[in-house]
Order: C-alpha cells, then structure tokens, then sequence
C-alpha cells in the first residue's frame, strides 16, 4: 500500500465546494493508498509523520496559494522544513500561477519538487518558472478543476427539484482589475447584457462583486434556474512576480475606488507589462454549467481544447461584432438545449473530465519514480496503521480548530460592519 502525504493550508471553513472536491480527491479516488492530510496553516508536520515512508508528497494548490499573503507563505513553509528530508516523489498542484512566482520557483527547488502539475498553458512555462531548472523537474498541465461523482449525482437530484428555467441569462462573477485588462471582460460582459437584454424582452439575473457570488448548492440551483450563463477563461495577462504590483495596485485602488484600468496602467503598471503572459484557463465554472445542461455564451477561447465554438456553446467574438447573433441565439430555446446537452454528454457523461481520472493521472505520472518499492516488516505495517489512525485524529482536531477560528473571525467581521453602519 502507497502512502501519500497532503499538505494544505485553510484558515476557512467550510470550504468552497470546487476547493474541497479538488483537496479530497486523493482520499476518495487513490485506490490501494493511505492518504495523511496536514493542515499547515496553524501546526507544522506532525513528529510522528517522521516514521512513515512516504512513497508520494503533495502540496496542493490550498497552501502553494497562501503566497497570495507572501508573509503567511513564508510562515506555512518553514512548518514544513522537516520535509526536505522526505525521500518521497515530491509533487507540486499550483494554480494562479501569475502572482509571487519567486516564492513558487524558490519552493520548488528548496524542497526538491519532482513534478509540477500546472494549470497554465505550457507556452508560459518559461516565462512564469524561469528559475527553474527544467531538466530536474517534469511539468505536465491539468485543469483548475474536475466533476465529482457526489457532485454529478447530486445535481441530477437537483434537476428533478427544479424543472423550470426562468431566466434567460444568469451571471455572477468577481472582476479585478489587479490582474489585468483581460480580467476586466468579467464586467464588461455583465455591464453589455445586462444593458442589451431588456430590448430583446430577456429575463436575467446578473450581478458583479464579491458580496453578489453564490456558493456551492446555492449555484447549482442558480445555474439550473438559467437558460444561458455567460463566461470567459479564468486568468490573467499580468505577471506580478514578487507580489508589488498588486501591493502596489491595491494601495491604489484603496485611495481610488473608481479609477479603471487606463488610471492604473498610468500610476501602478508599467508601460508595456499588460499582456506579458497569457495565463488562462478553463474554470471549474465552466464544467458546472455543463453539469447543469446550462447553454454557455462565452468569449471566443481555447478553453484547454475541451470546449468547442457552435458545438458546447454559442461563441462572443472579443470585440463582442457578433452580438446580435449571439442573441438571436439566445432565443432560439431548442438550439440552447441542443447545444446544452452536447457539452454535458461530451464533458460529464463521457466521465473524461471527473476527479476520478485527475487522480489516475497524477499517479500514473509519476509511476517511474515509485518504482523502487520499501520492504516492509510486518511491524512496520502494523506502525504505519497506527500512525495513520493518529495523524487522522491530528487532522479532525486540526479542522475543529479552524471552524472555530473561522466562525470567531465572521463574528467578528459582523460586529465591525455593525459598527461601521451604527
């Protein structure tokens, strides 16, 4: 049996549904695998982990995302130091792989990272991990996120309880202008329809901001209510490598709530930076509305080469000429459904895109470098199951903490908005 450790970092909880379905899949799908789970955004590994023969050493993206807070980062890894001396094949899971990539690159090397799994196209690779050194690690390219199975079912559920589609187009989403003018499209395609809707006679229900995004079952049920949603690749076209320019951009935005793109561009963004990478993907997003037979009206993308213009969903050219046709589209409530239903049968039923075969892939990847099996006493088995049951309880108390650290710190945010609008 192979052992495999994960290494994440949530100070929240619950988490949001896409983040738990993509943490836990090891622990659901790694067939034949002990999987420990550390939680290092309070504790460091624990001591007891040092007696275990780890065969694989995974940091998902929940921690390697914490360089967002660059400081926090710096504090989660040095909980780590003891697994330098891990022998296992260490694995990295990153994603928004346009922000702190010094403190990335440095990870990886200091803690000798065998593979990285990245969701960016390999195009960027070079310009994103310049300092590291290709001939010592392997990168392959995944998605932002899968389907799983419990999700699927639930939402087939979901579908019989809600049979009628009352709106013509839904949209939620949170744009920024922090990474750059490409994610600005966000806004610019609910500001257009919602602008352009009512003369055609639409329904929508569309909002922008952070307060307006709905979660988990709350946004199955949304996208199921919805003929059509909008969308554009997750992403961005600026690379922040030390984490100054969004510190920079921030500040700005702070002292300058309503200062666009072109504003910042003059004060924060050097000349020429916007548009330095292409880092764009498909989002976990996009999958959902496939899930839900939601027709998609999306910015004309690669998409990682799953979703096809006219056949999974009715394309906007970027500088949005195809507008009109685009919403005789719309309207068109049999080609909607046909097109619906090609992406859920291609992308879901096809069950190419679920957590099932992430797994598989990530382990079969790296089959070379676990060829070289431990031997192991019939003690050492019977050990490795205590340690195993003990670490669990590690991880349960862990998680105890944090829902109670993450209710005090909303209570606390209440009372600061109460006291802000008193």
């Amino acid at each position: 049996m192979l052992n495999i450790l994960i290494i994440y970092a949530s100070r929240r909880y619950p988490l949001r549904a896409s983040q738990r379905d993509h943490l836990w899949s090891f622990r659901k799908y790694a067939e034949g695998c002990r999987c420990y789970y550390v939680n290092v955004a309070f504790i460091s590994v624990p001591l007891v982990l040092r007696f275990v023969h780890f065969d694989i050493i995974i940091f998902d993206w929940s921690f390697l995302g914490a360089r967002m807070s660059r400081e926090w980062f710096k504090q989660c890894s040095q909980r780590l130091s003891v697994l330098k001396r891990f022998s296992g094949v260490k694995i990295a899971l990153p994603q928004d792989e346009f922000v702190s990539m010094d403190l990335l690159c440095e990870f990886i090397k200091e803690f000798g990272v065998r593979y990285v799994f990245s969701v960016a196209p390999e195009s960027e690779w070079p310009k994103i991990y310049p300092t590291v050194d290709r001939k010592k690690v392997t990168f392959l390219r995944v998605l932002t996120g899968y389907l799983d199975d419990e999700l699927v079912n639930k939402v087939n559920t979901l579908a019989k309880l809600n049979t009628k589609r009352t709106v013509d187009i839904g949209y939620r989403t949170i744009s920024t202008a922090v990474w750059g003018r490409f994610n600005l499209t966000k806004k610019e395609l609910a500001d257009l329809f919602q602008s352009v809707a009512s003369s055609r006679g639409l329904v929508v229900d569309i909002a922008v901001g952070a307060d307006k995004f709905l979660l988990s079952d709350d946004w199955l049920r949304f996208l199921l209510r919805c003929r059509c949603t909008l969308g554009v690749e997750g992403g961005s076209s600026l690379l922040d490598w030390d984490g100054s320019l969004s510190t920079k951009i921030n500040q700005y935005l702070k002292e300058n709530p309503d200062a666009n793109f072109d504003d910042l561009e003059a004060s924060c963004v050097p000349k020429g930076r916007d548009g330095e990478i292409n880092v764009v993907a498909i989002s976990p997003r996009h999958l959902e509305a496939c899930l839900t037979k939601t027709c998609q009206i999306l910015v004309e993308g690669d998409y990682n080469g799953i979703l096809c213009p006219g056949i999974h969903y009715i394309p906007l050219k970027r500088d949005y000429s195809n507008l009109n046709e685009v919403l005789d589209a719309i309207e068109d409530d049999d080609l909607c459904k046909s097109i619906a239903e090609k992406a859920y049968q291609d992308i879901v039923a096809s069950g190419r895109f679920g957590y099932r075969n992430f797994v598989e892939f990530v382990l079969d990847s790296t089959l070379a470098d676990r060829s070289c099996k431990v031997n192991k006493t019939i003690r050492d088995k019977i050990l490795e199951k205590g340690l195993f049951f003990f670490s669990r309880l590690i991880d349960t108390a862990n998680l105890v903490f944090v829902v109670v650290y993450s209710k005090a710190r909303n209570l606390r945010d209440w009372f600061r908005r109460m006291r802000y609008y008193s």
